[in-house]
């Protein structure tokens, strides 16, 4: 069962409800409405017809697909980490690894998922760990390349909490490469990037280890 309605601010709220279940999600009405009629148009000249029963609603579903999917620009990742740093002695190595990743590449605008590890050796502080998932979320709901993804993620964590070091490596695949193109379905893509400790060989390599180690 769906609802939507408009609120005074321009902002659709559509409500989904299951059984215990209640999902809402935030539309800017106005920027729906264009990018639906851009749909429209796209639709037409690829030979189809909008008015068909089942593309009638297609243009507004990929409206808002699309601003859910590159709503990352509207989120400060800095002050995601800000809002749960906390001072502490600890100066090990902390991960958070098997952090799902979705994202569009910029080029050809279609998908590319796969996993983020990230690391950091702090330095007086630390943060929430539900907070570096949040960050590399909001660095990949944008319109992205993989080795960007990887370095802004590093640079925000790094500028933010100044650790001793960052490491961040992410694996994925990418429908660019899959559906079109050159079409290897069964490529993976891995792009990494390192500051601080993680530069040194010895730390770099127990990095390794522990993301590719299965100690649960």
């Amino acid at each position: 069962m769906s609802n939507t309605s408009a609120t005074n601010n321009g902002l659709m709220a559509e409500k989904d409800r299951q059984e215990g279940y209640e999902r809402v999600d935030q539309y800017n009405a106005e920027k729906i409405e264009r990018i639906s009629n851009h749909y429209s148009e796209i639709i037409g000249e690829l030979g189809e017809d909008v008015n068909r029963e089942g593309l009638l609603k297609t243009p507004e579903r990929v409206a808002k697909a699309m601003q859910y999917l590159t709503h990352g620009y509207d989120l400060d990742p800095a002050e995601i980490l800000r809002s749960a740093m906390f001072a502490e002695d600890h100066s090990q190595m902390v991960i958070v690894k098997d952090i799902e990743i979705y994202s569009m590449c910029e080029h050809h605008m279609l998908p590319f998922f796969g996993k983020a590890h990230v690391a950091y050796i702090p330095n007086g502080h630390i943060v929430g760990l539900s907070k570096i998932p949040r960050v590399a979320d909001a660095f990949s709901r944008r319109l992205q390349v993989q080795e960007r993804l990887t370095d802004q993620i590093k640079s925000c964590i790094h500028d933010t909490l100044k650790p001793l070091g960052v490491a961040v490596v992410i694996e994925a695949k990418h429908l660019c490469m899959q559906m079109r193109g050159i079409q290897k379905q069964n490529s993976v893509t891995t792009t990494s990037a390192f500051t601080g400790e993680f530069k040194n060989e010895s730390t770099r390599k127990e990095f390794i280890q522990l993301i590719s180690a299965n100690l649960i």
